[in-house]
């Protein structure tokens, strides 16, 4: 069977996932034709996409947008390696797997730094955030992500700004599951953010950007380059000179971008999803509680992009029988747990809404009662 064929009768399910997400159909039919990367159609298309990009984090201008092609992880790279010199301390906040990502970033760069290491169920804690900082005063730059889609923790990103700020430490943020999703304005003290077009900006993978004062661009354009291709600054002067990328860059992928872009702006911008947002969390969150599920983080902590459930205890449970089970239901969760904890995840932003929550919370109940006999109360 060719990829043609088996891809048009292959039964595609919602994803409920934190990224990749369900686009819209108005998203996909962006990415219905070609386009060279040098024409001025696509040239101007950069610009407005760095523009309407920046605009989201800081419409006063004090942020300039840097799209770099892969995935968000590719972003956070060139940020932490491109914008932190040789004299530079980083502390990174680790409550999950992507600050340990980070982690791992500044290790193999060779950068100098300190973790911060919290529980994967709650926030970075500023008690202790503020005790590392006054015990080691040549930390120079704090890295937060803002909300760890390891579990759904949302951390308290302006406090841990002020913080820092106390200390006179500049705020480098890994918003990858935030951005356009839940509605936050950089302190004076964030030198950058990195983000991707494929969680709540409800594109597709392939593109991410940092938005950076251009004055944090600019004191690194004497650091050693790390990487080629992952040379934030290089990036910037490239598309500062001619518009264009240095490489070639991910042509369908952006102009499904701005039409997400679009429809972002009709739903009221990112306070506006974020309704949506809390919406469908609230309505698949009462529903499992009724199920007998219990939730991993607290809810004074908890995001409305992804809720981790702990799996059930009794014998009868498998995760991939479940998982499979609302794949042929026509849902998608995702396939598999990051946590240290036995639990599972199921995402609340993409292309979706309350109605598409409450079906899949029919769907498991259904699921529930056909593999096990089994008390809610197990679970």
């Amino acid at each position: 069977m060719s990829t043609r064929v088996a891809t048009s009768q292959r039964h595609w399910p919602k994803l409920l996932t934190p990224g990749p997400i369900t686009t819209s159909v108005g998203v996909k039919a962006s990415m219905q034709f070609d386009s060279g990367s040098r024409d001025s159609a696509f040239i101007e298309l950069t610009a407005s996409l760095r523009h309407r990009l920046a605009d989201l984090v800081d419409p006063t201008g004090g942020f300039t947008c840097v799209p770099m092609q892969g995935s968000g992880t590719f972003s956070v790279e060139a940020m932490v390696t491109s914008l932190l010199g040789p004299d530079d301390h980083l502390l990174v906040c680790a409550n999950g797997t992507y600050g340990s990502r980070i982690e791992a970033i500044a290790q193999m760069a060779g950068i100098a730094h300190t973790t911060l290491a919290s529980p994967e169920s709650g926030p970075t804690p500023l008690d202790e955030l503020d005790k590392a900082l006054e015990g080691d005063g040549t930390v120079s730059h704090v890295a937060i992500v803002h909300c760890e889609t390891t579990s759904g923790v949302l951390n308290p990103l302006d406090d841990v700004c002020d913080v820092a700020s106390r200390h006179g430490a500049r705020v480098l943020v890994d918003a990858m599951g935030t951005f356009g999703g839940i509605p936050f304005t950089p302190a004076a003290n964030v030198d950058a953010v990195a983000a991707s077009a494929n969680k709540c900006l409800q594109g597709v993978p392939g593109l991410g950007f940092v938005l950076a004062r251009p004055e944090a661009l600019t004191r690194a354009a004497d650091f050693p380059v790390h990487s080629l291709s992952l040379d934030l600054v290089g990036q910037w002067r490239g598309l500062e000179a001619n518009g264009q990328f240095r490489f070639t860059p991910p042509t369908h992928v952006m102009w499904a971008l701005g039409t997400a872009l679009d429809e972002l702006e009709a739903e009221g911008g990112p306070a506006g999803r974020y309704q949506r947002y809390r919406t469908n969390h609230l309505v698949l969150t009462d529903g499992m509680t009724r199920l007998g599920y219990r939730m991993l983080v607290d809810p004074g902590h908890q995001s409305p992009i992804i809720a981790t459930f702990l799996s059930p205890t009794h014998a009868d449970w498998d995760f991939r029988t479940f998982y499979d089970a609302l794949v042929a239901r026509g849902f998608a969760i995702y396939p598999g747990k990051l946590t240290e904890a036995e639990t599972f995840r199921i995402g609340c932003i993409g292309d979706v809404d309350g109605d598409d929550m409450a079906s899949v919370v029919t769907h498991i109940e259904e699921i529930t009662v056909a593999s096990t006999t089994a008390e809610p109360a197990n679970h």
